[in-house]
């Protein structure tokens, strides 16, 4: 195959070392660099490409020069480059490759592609408004069934009487009259249309995503140049850190003395700014074809920002108090690094507990990794008051063959995280006297997936070793649904009704001055708490710290809620029973 370039063919085989030699580049620091890195970059700018695999690999290669560059030529360069990439890619389409290769995981968002997914309502509200007519209806790959026939009565006239007897209902017909949308493009304005309907509904939040996301209608997307995608999606900033010598490497990280450094300074932003970041992280989230809770419903009035050197930003937020979790408190973040998303981070609490997910992007897993996480956890453990952090199975690879394939598992556990199980403490002790023999050994995939089968922990300095080895809110959960089959017939609804009352009882107060979000997290603990035996023997103190606790869980900080449940014994001692 010939890669025909704009002054004269270039081969194959010319055209794979030159991209090897970009990507070798990345690591590559010293007197000369720069300049060889721009000549490099001009020379492939250069190239008409008709492969899907070359251009992802100068599309990849771009992306970690602009996050980790040599200096202000190569900033320069690769922002020229990037800024007109879609134009190669439409220049590619027109050679007739499977451009299905720009749909994965680890290569979508790219400029001049479209991607398809089905997304949640908030964020399909969200990108509809983001990027208005440029959203469709993936009509052929939508297979409806009763849920149309059910949820769209609501706002179609008459519907029913043909989605309740038909086999055959043209769902598309009936949108397009109801949308009263004309033209070739009217496929694109039916979305706009349809969330409109959901928002209008005279329910909450949650039930319009409810409604909506039982639908499961799939969203198709066209990126053209917009500034969403990967390509694009980066932040001006004024002080660039540029990289000349080596970068720092897992080896050199010590996770004990960064967490023991003085904790980093966390400035929180206005909500304007927040709302840009929130902007952001949904843009970086939906290009990755990922979803997270707290990237999607982010609390853009508790966005927080350190700027921890080397070019790397963190950003951390709260959930807004009507869409947090019932016991724990949740955080969510992002990396930029010299302004390019490079990772998200989620963050789950309780007392002194945080189980923590840190995704580092495919594009700069080469990175400064291991660095990168220890300022994180520095971040985290400051702002929620940790001692304790729990990395969960998928992080390690459980039903992950991602991580598995990466050896996540050793990732962290040559920062210092054990194994919370005591046989799988073993199996890594054992794989770690063959490493140590055999330079050359690798861990089966096998054993990977059996190390991954558990928790890893790590905990701090003042921090109770092995308390939270077994905990889990899910056996928490599970505890109440088993009570509510026993006692309650099943019924939800009386078991919420007689646990508050009960709590009232026992804590001598009368939520019905309180506010409905306060309300709705008394009857949470009263779930949790009320069928406690040594509860009416906590001292008046106590219950009236658990009651300000119970109250924090709506106030508009929910760490807050998180650093009271650290100050509070006995209700620590009773969740970690409960849990484990």
């Amino acid at each position: 195959m010939m890669y025909a370039c704009r002054d004269s063919a270039m081969p194959a085989n010319i055209l794979d070392r030159q991209l090897a030699q970009l990507e070798a580049c990345r690591y590559n620091f010293g007197r000369g660099e720069v300049v060889r890195v721009v000549k490099l970059l001009k020379r492939l700018d250069g190239v008409h490409f008709t492969d899907t695999a070359a251009v992802i690999r100068f599309h990849e290669a771009l992306l970690f020069l602009r996050a980790f560059p040599q200096g202000p030529a190569v900033v320069r360069a690769t922002e020229r480059i990037l800024n007109h990439f879609h134009k190669k890619v439409e220049g590619l389409r027109g050679a007739g490759p499977d451009m299905d290769d720009f749909d994965t995981f680890e290569d979508s968002g790219i400029a001049g592609t479209r991607m398809e997914d089905t997304l949640s309502f908030d964020v399909a509200h969200w990108l509809i408004n983001r990027l208005p007519g440029k959203v469709e209806i993936a009509w052929e790959n939508y297979e409806s069934g009763r849920e149309l026939g059910n949820t769209g009565p609501r706002f179609i006239p008459l519907l029913e009487d043909d989605a309740f007897v038909e086999a055959d209902t043209p769902w598309r017909r009936w949108f397009e009259a109801a949308a009263g949308r004309k033209g070739s493009d009217r496929n694109r304005l039916i979305p706009a249309w349809l969330i409109q309907r959901f928002s209008d509904l005279p329910v909450s939040p949650q039930q319009k995503a409810e409604l909506y996301e039982s639908l499961r209608v799939p969203l198709r997307w066209h990126l053209e140049n917009s500034g969403i995608t990967r390509t694009r999606n980066w932040k001006g900033v004024r002080d660039i850190f540029y990289h000349s010598e080596p970068l720092i490497s897992r080896s050199q990280v010590s996770l004990a003395d960064e967490l023991a450094r003085r904790p980093p300074k966390l400035t929180r932003l206005s909500r304007k700014h927040g709302e840009e970041i929130m902007d952001l992280i949904r843009e970086v989230m939906l290009v990755r074809y990922r979803e997270l809770y707290g990237t999607t419903l982010g609390d853009a009035g508790s966005v927080v920002r350190s700027d921890l050197g080397r070019g790397v930003e963190i950003y951390l937020w709260n959930l807004p108090p009507e869409r947090r979790l019932p016991l724990r408190g949740y955080v969510a973040g992002l990396t930029l690094k010299n302004g390019v998303p490079i990772n998200y981070i989620e963050a789950i609490g309780l007392c002194e507990w945080m189980e923590v997910g840190f995704n580092t992007f495919y594009t700069f897993r080469g990175g400064e990794a291991g660095w990168i996480y220890a300022q994180v956890l520095r971040c985290l453990c400051h702002l929620m008051g940790t001692t304790c952090v729990s990395v969960y199975p998928y992080q390690l690879g459980h039903e992950n063959e991602e991580a598995i394939e990466s050896g996540a598992f050793w990732f962290y556990r040559k920062l210092g995280f054990r194994p919370g199980r005591a046989e799988l403490r073993k199996l890594a002790e054992s794989e770690e006297k063959k490493i140590a023999a055999d330079p050359k050994y690798r861990t089966s995939a096998r054993t990977l997936k059996r190390l991954a089968a558990g928790h890893l922990f790590y905990e701090l300095p003042g921090g109770e070793v092995g308390a939270w080895d077994s905990f889990s809110t899910r056996n928490i959960g599970l505890r109440v649904s088993q009570r509510m089959a026993r006692d309650f017939g099943g019924d939800a609804s009386m078991m919420r009704e007689q646990s508050a009352s009960a709590l009232e009882k026992i804590l001598g107060v009368s939520v019905s001055s309180w506010t409905l979000l306060e309300k709705a997290a008394f009857d949470n603990f009263a779930l949790v708490l009320a069928d406690l035996p040594e509860l009416r023997a906590w001292t008046q103190r106590e219950k009236e710290t658990l009651l300000q606790i119970i109250r924090a869980k709506a106030k508009a900080d929910e760490m807050l809620y998180l650093h009271l449940t650290q100050q509070h014994g006995r209700l620590r001692q009773a969740l970690l029973r409960l849990g484990s």
